[in-house]
């Protein structure tokens, strides 16, 4: 709170309340509304195949539940931050069976 006052040091009105610029929280959207992109990555990674899901919009916690679907869905490992989510291994027909099977709107993308 100390750090988003925005100019304001100090007021004398008993009424006052700091204004911040934060955004109220990122709600989840349901899975149909969803745009999800399935693809292959390889870049940053030492050469080795990660299949990439990106577009997803929600919480951390959400993103973090997908996450651990595909990857127990496809039996191996990976990571969900940042709005993606990454499966070891080149999983992209399997990930995407299981997001349309569980309503979500996704198509392959790239190569």
């Amino acid at each position: 709170m100390k750090n988003n006052r925005q100019g304001v040091v100090y007021s004398t009105n008993p009424d006052f309340s700091y204004q911040t610029d934060e955004p109220v929280g990122a709600q989840t959207l349901p899975p149909q509304q969803q745009q999800l992109r399935v693809q292959l990555d390889k870049k940053q990674r030492g050469g080795k195949q990660v299949t990439l899901v990106t577009g997803f919009v929600g919480t951390d916690a959400d993103l973090q539940a997908l996450g651990k679907l595909l990857k127990t869905k496809c039996g191996v490992g990976g990571n969900a931050k940042d709005g993606e989510v990454l499966v070891q291994g080149d999983f992209r027909d399997k990930v995407l069976e299981v997001l349309l099977k569980e309503g979500y709107k996704a198509k392959k993308a790239g190569g």
